[in-house]
């Protein structure tokens, strides 16, 4: 009886993991295939963020000490809303603050660094259990709050002045503004895109 038993045990055991189909070491590959898949997304939106951010851009002659438009949010907010807080805040705080370092705004890069990147995680954080337009805009609205107050405070500490900040908030709002609604047009179409390409699992 307990040889029966063994043997039926085994069966089911063996029946279990064909149910499943996929063995330890296929569970371990397909873990490592999705973080470098994850790692590539990634990096590919950094670079896109910072393109967007060094090469489509407007400086405004109406901020006191320089603003800048630009289309950086664009691959920002979508990177957030399509692969999550993760490549949100990664994206968009290493590709702005690398844009910083590298054209002349470095007392900005670690004001960058924290504000984009909270820009980022917080798009990603809102959009990654809701989907629709309206939570789209609501977590890009959420966003905008972040950089007018973050840019202010870090403005207010870098040249010691804080009511000369409130001239790059127009700005601020003009650039969110543009990349809310070409993002908004295009990312649940995206999002539905990477899910079918399994870029994606959100």
């Amino acid at each position: 009886m307990k040889i029966e038993d063994r043997i039926m045990g085994n069966y089911q055991n063996a029946t279990a993991s064909k149910s499943t189909g996929k063995t330890g070491a296929d569970k371990s590959r397909t873990s490592n295939q999705d973080q470098i898949r994850d790692l590539v997304i990634t990096a590919m939106f950094i670079a896109l963020t910072y393109v967007f951010t060094a090469f489509v851009n407007v400086r405004l002659p109406i901020a006191a000490n320089g603003g800048l438009i630009h289309l950086g949010n664009v691959p920002l907010f979508i990177g957030a809303i399509v692969f999550g807080k993760k490549t949100g805040a990664i994206c968009g705080g290493v590709g702005m603050g690398l844009f910083d370092l590298l054209s002349g705004w470095t007392a900005w890069a670690p004001f960058t660094l924290v504000i984009v990147g909270l820009m980022g995680f917080a798009v990603g954080v809102i959009t990654e259990k809701h989907e629709g337009f309206g939570w789209n805009a609501l977590a890009i609205a959420v966003a905008c709050i972040i950089k007018v107050v973050g840019y202010y405070i870090a403005e207010g500490f870098i040249y010691g002045n804080w009511i000369a900040p409130a001239a790059s908030i127009p700005g601020n709002l003009i650039q969110i503004g543009v990349a809310a609604v070409l993002v908004l047009i295009i990312v649940q179409r995206l999002r539905v895109i990477a899910r079918r390409m399994n870029l994606c699992t959100r």
